[in-house]
């Protein structure tokens, strides 16, 4: 198994909090115990996207912890992250590793088994699966996909399978037990009034699933 791929990724995002800038939400996430920063923004500037997400790799260099700029590959290509998670419309994973090369953690969203395997087949290191759950980030209760899917993706899978939307404490269990290997996180922890320790609460919750980390 790949050991960049993180167990906890938790996203950065102003959409549903302006309390904290993204590089203290990472800094708080990664002293909570996340072992992977995603860095979200889908409204601004190039420009100004750009000089947040330098401030939320250098918070996460302080801890050690990889950065991940999701969905803008320009940007993690110019702040120096370690590597990009892609969605469907996204540019495509495999060029996304020619660009950034091997050392780079390049993950893909999926929403059904064949992207997945799509995803694996064209170099990811992860696939980010669903939403699993209903959340506030997937309004639609039709596109929730749901345990059965889940486990379907991590049956098939030769790659880790990050289980997203909708991911709560106490839906960690079921995820894993449905073969994930982790969560990715965003208002669970974001939005929470103490996201170190919400993004705590995550970890222990992944650490009593007996798999580590």
């Amino acid at each position: 198994m790949n050991q960049r791929v993180g167990r906890l990724h938790v996203l950065t995002d102003l959409r549903f909090q302006q309390r904290f800038r993204p590089a203290e939400l990472a800094r708080l996430a990664a002293e909570g115990g996340a072992d992977a920063i995603q860095f979200r923004q889908k409204t601004g500037t190039a420009r100004a996207m750009l000089a947040e997400a330098r401030r939320v790799v250098a918070a996460c260099r302080e801890r050690g912890v990889p950065c991940i700029v999701n969905d803008r590959l320009d940007i993690a290509l110019a702040c120096g992250a370690d590597g990009v998670h892609l969605g469907q419309d996204d540019v495509p994973v495999r060029d996304a590793r020619r660009l950034l090369g091997p050392a780079a953690t390049i993950g893909g969203t999926a929403t059904t088994l064949e992207e997945a395997l799509a995803a694996q087949e064209a170099g990811a290191d992860y696939v980010g699966f669903g939403p699993v759950f209903s959340g506030a980030s997937k309004e639609r209760a039709a596109s929730v996909k749901g345990l059965a899917n889940l486990a379907r993706v991590c049956a098939a899978a030769r790659i880790p399978v990050l289980a997203i939307g909708g991911i709560s404490v106490d839906r960690v269990a079921p995820v894993l037990d449905a073969g994930a290997h982790g969560v990715a996180v965003m208002t669970g922890v974001t939005t929470a009034e103490d996201p170190a320790r919400a993004a705590h609460a995550f970890r222990e919750a992944l650490n009593v699933s007996g798999q580590g980390g």
